[in-house]
C-alpha cells in the first residue's frame, strides 16, 4: 500500500487550483515601458535588432502612447535619439528646453497628464564620446559629471517628469541630484537609481535605437563588474542613504540573484531592467520558430517577480498588454 502522505500534485490539478496557490502575479501595474523619440514629424523607424519596436517622431509617439494607455500601460520610460550635430563633450543639449527630450516629455504629461514618465538621466545620449560622464584624456571624471547629471534631472523635473532615473553609475550621483531637486522645490520627483547596473554585452540593441554606443573604450571603469553580486548591496546602502525611493538591477535575466539579494536586503521597491538584448534574443528565437515567443514573454517577466522585483522596465509591456486585453 502507498503511504505518501504529502502528494504535492494535489495543487495541480486544475487550473482553478494552480490559480488559487500561485505565488507571484504579473500585472500591468507592474510594468514601465521604454520608448524611443527621435527628430522629425511623421517618423516611425523600426529598429531591427528589436523586432516590433521603433523609434517615433513626438507626433506619432502620442499614437503610440495613447494606445499604450487604452490597453492599460500607465507607466513609460522615454528615451532620445539625439542627431551628431546636437552632441557635445558636455551634454548640453539635455538642459535645452527647446530640445527633442525636454519638449517630449513637456508634451507627454499634457497629453496624458495620468501617466507616470520615468526619465533617464545619462550623457551618453546627448554626448560625442557615447559616455555617460566627462571624458578628459581617456578618463571618466566622475565629481565633474554629477553637475551635468544634476542640472539634466533638474530640467526632466521642470519639464513635467515624475521619476528620474540616473543610469550612469557615478558614485553620489543620487546625492547630488536630490539635493539640487529639493533646492528647487521638487519634493515630490521620485529617484530610481540604476543601482547595480552591468558592463553587459545585452545593450547592444539599445545603443542601436540611439546611436549612443561609446566612441572609444567601454564602460567597465563606472558600471559593475558581471562577477561581483555582494558589490550591489554597497551600491544599494549608498542609493539608500543618498536618497534613493527605487533600486533598480540591470540586465535582469543574468542578474536574478542580484534582485534577489537587493529585495533580501532593503525594504525600497525593486526594479529590474529586462534590456534590449533579452527582447531580442527571445523575438529572435520565436521568429525562426525555435521558442513559442509569447510563453517565454510571460515564463521571462514571471522569473524577475518571482526574483523579487516589484517594478519590470521592458520592451515586451505593449505585447503584454496585449496579451491580458484579449
Amino acid at each position: 500500500m502507498n503511504h505518501l502522505t504529502r502528494r504535492p500534485r494535489r495543487n495541480r490539478k486544475s487550473d482553478v487550483i494552480r490559480n488559487l496557490v500561485q505565488e507571484n502575479h504579473l500585472t500591468l501595474h507592474d510594468l514601465i515601458f521604454p520608448i524611443f523619440v527621435t527628430e522629425g514629424q511623421n517618423v516611425q523607424q523600426a529598429i531591427p535588432s528589436m523586432p516590433g519596436i521603433s523609434r517615433f517622431s513626438l507626433d506619432r509617439l502620442v499614437d503610440e502612447v495613447g494606445q499604450c494607455v487604452e490597453l492599460g500601460l500607465k507607466a513609460f520610460a522615454p528615451f532620445p535619439n539625439i542627431s551628431e550635430d546636437k552632441k557635445d563633450r558636455f551634454a548640453q543639449e539635455s538642459k535645452n528646453p527647446e530640445g527633442l527630450f525636454l519638449k517630449t516629455i513637456s508634451e507627454l504629461k499634457r497629453q496624458f497628464p495620468g501617466i507616470v514618465l520615468a526619465t533617464d538621466v545619462a550623457m551618453d545620449p546627448y554626448s560625442t564620446d557615447g559616455h555617460d560622464g566627462i571624458v578628459d584624456n581617456g578618463e571618466i571624471i566622475n565629481d565633474a559629471s554629477l553637475e551635468v547629471l544634476g542640472q539634466m534631472a533638474l530640467a526632466q523635473a521642470q519639464a513635467g517628469a515624475d521619476i528620474v532615473a540616473p543610469s550612469d553609475m557615478m558614485d553620489g550621483r543620487v546625492a547630488h541630484i536630490r539635493q539640487l531637486l529639493d533646492k528647487h522645490a521638487f519634493y515630490n520627483v521620485s529617484i530610481m537609481s540604476y543601482t547595480a547596473k552591468y558592463a553587459s554585452g545585452f545593450y547592444g540593441p539599445f545603443r542601436d535605437a540611439l546611436e549612443s554606443a561609446p566612441k572609444h573604450g567601454d564602460k567597465k571603469t563606472y558600471q559593475m563588474n558581471p562577477a561581483n553580486s555582494r558589490e550591489a548591496l554597497i551600491e544599494a546602502e549608498l542609493d539608500t542613504l543618498e536618497g534613493a525611493d527605487y533600486l533598480m538591477v540591470k540586465p535582469a535575466l543574468s542578474y536574478l540573484d542580484v534582485i534577489k539579494s537587493l529585495r533580501d536586503n532593503s525594504n525600497l521597491p525593486i526594479a529590474a531592467y529586462n534590456v534590449s538584448g533579452e527582447y531580442a534574443m527571445v523575438k529572435a528565437a520565436a521568429q525562426n520558430g525555435w521558442l513559442d515567443g509569447e510563453k517565454i514573454m510571460l515564463e521571462t517577466l514571471l522569473s524577475m517577480k518571482r526574483a523579487g522585483a516589484d517594478i519590470i522596465l521592458t520592451y515586451f509591456a505593449k505585447e503584454f498588454a496585449q496579451y491580458v486585453k484579449r
